[in-house]
């Protein structure tokens, strides 16, 4: 069964690079719209589900997965900022304070009219940041394609003081939740499917 990773995340394509499965990428083109009946659950599940939808409709055969990640701060859903002035304040309404990352997923393969949807929750805290530490991270220009304006993974990491939870549903792929899934629902072993050596991208 040939798998699509439907995100042009580098993120989310190198998380499921660490695996055994081969994949292709195709970028789903669907508007992100956050809308306000929705809970934060409801909104990343909904546009994962949308994400892999679009491209499922014109890869019928395949098994697509789909995500979308945000990050919540007391009932404020942060998605990605718009420039360095709004992510500055996203990063200064982070500090010294707990928040939570949320990633859906979404599972489709529509010629087996199979579909898995769910998603991981992780709490993350923010060291107490000074003005000069916001700065400089902004001025890395790493913040601006991330929801909550920062990466994990990146310089983002020296801002953090502690997480609970899945690190990889924080970078953007809860693949630990979605092997399982996989496994149960596709019968995919995202230990010993495929070759590394015969990936195709």
């Amino acid at each position: 069964m040939d798998i699509i990773l439907a995100s042009k995340s580098p993120r989310r394509r190198e998380i499921l690079e660490n695996t055994k499965v081969r994949f292709s990428v195709k970028e789903s083109q669907i508007d992100e719209i956050i809308k306000v009946n929705e809970s934060p659950k409801e909104t990343v599940m909904r546009l994962a589900y949308e994400k892999a939808l679009e491209v499922a409709n014109s890869n019928k055969d395949s098994l697509v997965i789909g995500a979308d990640t945000i990050v919540v701060i007391n009932e404020q859903i942060l998605g990605k900022p718009k420039n360095e002035e709004e992510a500055y304040n996203m990063i200064k309404l982070l500090s010294g304070k707990t928040h939570y990352v949320i990633t859906g997923f979404a599972l489709i393969n529509l010629s087996l009219n199979k579909k898995v949807i769910d998603c991981e929750v992780s709490q993350v805290t923010f060291k107490e940041l000074s003005e000069e530490c916001i700065k400089d991270y902004i001025n890395t220009k790493e913040s601006l394609d991330k929801a909550g304006a920062y990466g994990i993974q990146g310089y983002g990491g020296l801002l953090v003081k502690n997480i609970q939870g899945d690190y990889f549903n924080i970078v953007g792929l809860p693949i630990s939740k979605i092997s399982d899934c996989l496994k149960d629902h596709f019968k995919i072993n995202l230990f010993t499917e495929g070759d590394l050596s015969e990936k195709v991208f």
